[in-house]
């Protein structure tokens, strides 16, 4: 039976256009991704590497000025549909299961989805969440198993009563090797609001 239930972020609540960060970094002139810049990209993630240190990281290679690289690199945030929000708050009203968050983000993004949403919608959609883990502040990001560990562990969650649901087929096989149910969603056939209808929670 499932009790507890762990969500990805992006393309599972916000939609996302994943090329468009890319595409608008080739514009401003960085023509390839380099092992060095997905270094930089992954400590920034973990929270390793400051906002103003991963900016000035791209300025000192590729002369990008600070508004258009924020405006870039948060180019892949999209919308969040209501009725998305709408499940959520209905999940978490039944108090059924115990509900987290766990996101590989970055404080750039976040900030911008704060301000977009506004603050209100924001806290509310935190507080649908027991918890809520975000990669850049707890220094640990998917698909790395000691992330999931951390989670279950920190909750006394136990894997076989655990449902983990990402867009990334690689994050999904990690939690899956733990003993944790997955579902490897796909966010241009398959939304959220549909969770429990899968046989998990039959």
């Amino acid at each position: 039976m499932i009790k507890n239930i762990i969500f990805d972020f992006g393309d599972v609540f916000i939609n996302l256009n994943k090329d468009a960060t890319h595409d608008a970094l080739q514009k401003l002139g960085v023509t390839s991704i380099t092992p060095e810049m997905m270094d930089v990209y992954y400590s920034y993630e973990k929270g390793l590497l400051s906002s103003r240190d991963f900016i000035a990281h791209f300025h000192g290679k590729y002369g990008i000025v600070k508004r258009d690289l924020i405006e870039a690199w948060n180019a892949i945030l999209l919308d969040f549909p209501e009725h998305r929000f709408h499940f959520l708050k209905r999940l978490a009203a039944t108090k059924k299961y115990r509900l987290f968050l766990l996101s590989n983000t970055n404080e750039l993004h976040i900030d911008w989805i704060q301000k977009d949403w506004g603050n209100k919608i924001w806290e509310d959609f935190k507080n649908c969440f027991e918890k809520f883990y975000l990669s850049h502040e707890i220094n640990l990001r998917k698909p790395n198993s000691d992330i999931y560990a951390y989670v279950l562990e920190e909750n006394n969650l136990i894997p076989g009563e655990t449902i983990f649901i990402d867009d990334t087929k690689e994050n999904t096989d990690a939690a899956k090797s733990l003993g944790i149910h997955v579902w490897n969603i796909n966010p241009k056939t398959e939304d959220i609001s549909n969770l429990t209808q899968r046989k998990q929670f039959s």
